[in-house]
């Protein structure tokens, strides 16, 4: 588990190739408590640590991870957002996350305003359903709120605030328009879903749930 709350920015050293799924992190000499075995978050996505130094690590990336994620669109020099997990007892700075990306999502736009800039995103709406104004989502695990949340079709759109220290210590200083970004959203609105789906489907039909 994680809890959205970047501790590191990563550079890409080795980017994935085609018939190599490997890829290599460096990271801060201070930050470097990484052992095989461990997990990781980058750019949000839980990836199991395969080998590490003291300035690097290297994981492997399977298939459903690439088509999930922006991690393949990851190029040599590239900076990433790292968290490393959760320990028991540890504070939960931003919000519960598992690390299990839902898809992706496209900035469409950054707009400062004061001290802040407003984020606009768009993704599915079959994740948008899950998004609530004042709720929390994950983009590229960084845990933020959700300040608007417009439905358009088939897509939603979404309005973030970023705060001077996400600006400051996360990738999002480096969004433009057209990026693409990980996106986990709420669990527990899929899990209520889930459960509320036959008896939902029954109601539907008629039948007393």
């Amino acid at each position: 588990m994680f809890s959205g709350i970047v501790t590191a920015l990563g550079q890409v050293a080795s980017p994935l190739r085609p018939g190599d799924p490997t890829l290599r992190l460096a990271h801060p000499l201070a930050w470097g408590h990484l052992a095989p075995g461990d997990s990781v978050a980058v750019n949000g996505c839980c990836l199991t640590v395969v080998a590490a130094s003291p300035e690097q690590a290297r994981v492997d990336v399977v298939p459903e991870t690439l088509r999930r994620t922006n991690l393949g669109l990851l190029r040599k020099g590239d900076r990433v957002n790292l968290e490393a997990a959760l320990g028991l007892g540890e504070a939960v700075g931003g919000h519960l996350l598992s690390g299990h990306i839902d898809g992706t999502g496209r900035v469409l736009g950054l707009e400062p305003e004061g001290n802040a800039v407003w984020l606009t995103l768009e993704l599915e709406a079959r994740l948008g359903r899950y998004c609530v104004p004042q709720g929390a989502i994950a983009l590229d695990g960084c845990s933020l709120t959700l300040v608007e949340v417009a439905d358009e079709g088939p897509a939603t759109r979404l309005r973030i605030s970023l705060i001077p220290h996400t600006l400051a210590s996360t990738i999002a200083a480096a969004y433009r328009p057209g990026t693409v970004v990980n996106v986990e959203v709420d669990s527990l609105a899929k899990l209520v879903e889930r459960l509320l789906e036959p008896h939902l489907a029954r109601a539907g039909a008629g039948e007393v749930a």
